[in-house]
């Protein structure tokens, strides 16, 4: 299957911030600057550090800030920094001049304590967009990505919501998903015409509000 791709996962959320019902379910993302990463983790204690374009969850680091002190998390090793500027070069040093995103941390629901999110993919058929799949990914022990090419286990997402937040909550964050995602669509056409395939990265926090983690345009 064919049609348009949006490598930059900047552009997909720009675009998607300009609906009023989407931007509340977009983590607070901001390009990747030394200015930027302080400001994100005085506001939020945990970001989310991503490369513009690729996938599978690579190259994704997780910093959280406690006080003066900075841990990174990188594949499944967690470094502490006394300061700034040391977690500053550990960052750049994996950053490799990459183009990055720096995204508020979501607080994901867990399932035996470990995090869970959703993909679902939306296809384009005969015209009319159709669900092809929504599924649950629980991240493999000691890793926060839940990618399948990383370890991740897949659940149906009933099952992932009953096991993570309850089983009275499985109907209405389906269709929340749902709803999210047709609304996102149609934003995302008129930005980008020619879409045809979309895989949409759900997360519910312990709070059970549903984020929009990312959007692909070659799901896999």
């Amino acid at each position: 299957m064919t049609g348009t791709t949006v490598a930059s996962k900047w552009l997909k959320t720009r675009a998607l911030l300009t609906d009023p019902q989407i931007a509340p379910h977009i983590p607070h993302t901001k390009l990747f600057s030394a200015a930027n990463l302080r400001e994100m983790l005085a506001r939020h204690g945990m970001v989310v550090l991503k490369p513009v374009r690729g996938g599978g969850g690579h190259g994704l680091i997780k910093v959280t800030r406690t006080g003066g002190r900075y841990a990174m998390t990188y594949r499944a090793s967690t470094t502490t920094y006394a300061g700034f500027g040391a977690l500053l070069r550990a960052v750049n040093r994996i950053r490799r001049k990459r183009t990055y995103l720096i995204q508020q941390g979501i607080h994901l629901a867990q399932v035996n304590g470990r995090p869970i999110d959703y993909r679902v993919k939306y296809v384009k058929i005969g015209g009319q967009w159709r669900f092809r799949a929504m599924l649950g990914r629980i991240a493999r022990p000691g890793l926060f990505v839940t990618n399948v090419c990383q370890g991740g286990r897949l659940v149906s997402a009933a099952e992932g919501i009953r096991r993570s937040l309850n089983a009275q909550s499985v109907a209405a964050k389906k269709n929340e998903m749902r709803h999210l995602t047709k609304i996102s669509t149609a934003l995302l056409e008129r930005h980008f015409p020619g879409l045809s395939q979309l895989g949409y990265d759900y997360g519910i926090d312990r709070h059970g509000h549903i984020w929009i983690l990312e959007v692909n345009t070659r799901p896999q």
